[in-house]
This record gives structure tokens, sequence and C-alpha cells, in this order.
């Protein structure tokens, strides 16, 4: 099962559930039932049936991890590596606004450590490495708070009374008088 915060189970997970299948297993060998199992187990009555089967064309070792779906590509240092660079903003690297964008992350990739990433690999590389996506603040930088706020106070609300004032009237807008 995959968690869109983590990416994937933890290694304490994966043998954690691990556990609870060789569980089964021993269970499976002494003839229980698969509801007694589940409930035993508190799990689905569905996943003791799927590793019964498992079970029965594998045999025990057959219910053992596989670990994990992909290692990253990049060790740890290189990924530190890569934080160093990003920390030196995407000015450093020629491009002219400070925003990083995943294809951008993907070509200091591709610059920095001669590898091919996808956009989406990108993303599960710094999600799996506590990396969160943001929306920049969209602001002006020449943005003058004080005088915003003057103007809220000042103007705004006579902005806001020049509306027409609400009476009844006709959906009509050639005849409004009819009917």
């Amino acid at each position: 099962m995959r968690y869109p915060q983590g990416g994937g189970l933890t290694a304490e997970r994966q043998q954690f559930r691990e556990g609870l299948r060789l569980k089964a297993a021993e269970r499976f060998a002494q003839g229980e039932a698969s509801s007694v199992i589940a409930k035993g187990l508190r799990v689905s009555v569905r996943s003791v049936q799927r590793w019964r089967q498992t079970w029965n064309e594998g045999g025990p070792r057959a219910l053992r991890s596989q670990g994990p779906a992909s290692l990253p590509r990049l060790s740890e240092e290189q990924f530190t590596q890569l934080e160093a660079e990003l920390a030196k903003g995407p000015a450093a690297h020629g491009w002219e606004d400070q925003r990083w964008t995943l294809a951008r992350i993907k070509t200091v990739i591709g610059w920095r450590f001669h590898m091919a990433y996808t956009i989406q690999g990108v993303r599960k590389l710094l999600v799996r490495n506590g990396w969160s996506c943001q929306a920049p603040a969209r602001r002006a930088m020449e943005r003058d708070d004080e005088a915003v706020a003057g103007w809220v106070k000042e103007v705004w609300p006579c902005a806001e009374d020049s509306r027409r004032p609400v009476e009844p009237g006709s959906s009509s807008r050639t005849k409004p008088d009819s009917p």
C-alpha cells in the first residue's frame, strides 16, 4: 500500500507486516480457518485468503517481504549535494525567476549527476526525502503594505457602496416594465 505523504512503507512497517504474514503461515499449517486467523491478527479476511493462496503456491518463503519497490538512484550523499544546489537558488543555475519547478530540478540532476529522471521520478525523490510542493506567494516585490492597508480602509468602502441599489425590477432589458 502506498501513502501520498511518504511514498511507501518504512522498513519497520515492512517488517511488521512480514511478521503478520509469517504468523498466518504458522496458523495455515495448523489448519485454522481464514476468518479465525484474520480476527486473531486483526486484518481482513481477504488479506488472509491472499496470503493462504501465496503460501499454498510457494510456502512460508513466498510470504517474506520483497523489499522496497524501487531503490532511489541518487545516494544519500548525492541527495545532500542536490539540496545544496537547490539552496543556491534557480538564478545560480541560469534561470531568471526564483521558482524551482520539477522540470528545472530534473535538469539540475542531469547536469550535476549525469542521470536522467522523469518529472514524476523527481517528484517521488523529493517526497521520499521530506520535500513538499509549494505554491509561490503571488506578491509584487514593490508592494507597499501600508499603502494597501490605507486603500482598503479609505477607497474600498466607497467602491463597495457604488453598486446599483437592489430593488424589484424586470428581467427584460428591452421592456423594463413588462410583466
